[in-house]
């Protein structure tokens, strides 16, 4: 009886095991349709190659990361990747702003998602949000949000701003479990 009872126990963990695959994959592919449906209700121009350091931008440049599937980047503005500091009054030290693992992040945010007419969640100023969303670059512990992670990567620099199209799977748990895709446009600062 035992035996039955164990093997009944198994037959329905794979069977609703099954079922979860089968409604996941479909979330999947209508995620994938929904990004691939904004992108061509936008127009947007796909990037395949990583645009040079100096690539000036257009409003609908938006570059393909090739790490995973379905993460959009545009860079909306580039921070500043130096700064002069001064030694003495003949001598200047030029001191690199690269963004660097577990250098503190201050993120503002608006967040919409890819419908035609997007909810949006704002916490660009003040008056939206008193503080802003802080992580260090780098620890997942700190932000699950792996595209977070990435678009920082890919800003490079303090006082940078983009725009990123992201997967639920690289989203915050909330995303991954609704499968829910993203757009933000993103500020950030470091925290010294």
């Amino acid at each position: 009886m035992k035996k039955v009872c164990i093997l009944y126990s198994v037959l329905c963990i794979l069977l609703l095991t099954g079922c979860s695959n089968t409604s996941y994959n479909s979330l999947r592919n209508a995620e994938d349709k929904l990004i691939a449906n904004y992108i061509s209700r936008n127009q947007l121009n796909i990037l395949k190659t990583e645009p040079a350091a100096d690539y000036v931008w257009g409003e609908k440049d938006y570059y393909q990361v090739p790490e995973v599937d379905n993460f959009y980047f545009h860079l909306r503005y580039r921070g500043d990747s130096v700064r002069i500091d001064s030694v003495s009054p003949t001598r200047f030290d030029t001191i690199d702003l690269e963004i660097m693992a577990n250098d503190l992040i201050v993120l503002r945010y608006k967040q919409f998602d890819l419908t035609e007419n997007p909810d949006t969640i704002s916490c660009w100023t003040t008056l939206d949000q008193a503080y802003p969303y802080e992580f260090h670059y780098g620890n997942t512990a700190d932000c699950e949000a792996v595209g977070w992670h990435l678009a920082v990567k890919y800003m490079k620099y303090p006082g940078s701003e983009c725009q990123i199209i992201q997967p639920s799977k690289l989203g915050f748990s909330a995303e991954q479990n609704s499968v829910t895709p993203y757009c933000y446009i993103l500020k950030i600062k470091v925290k010294n």
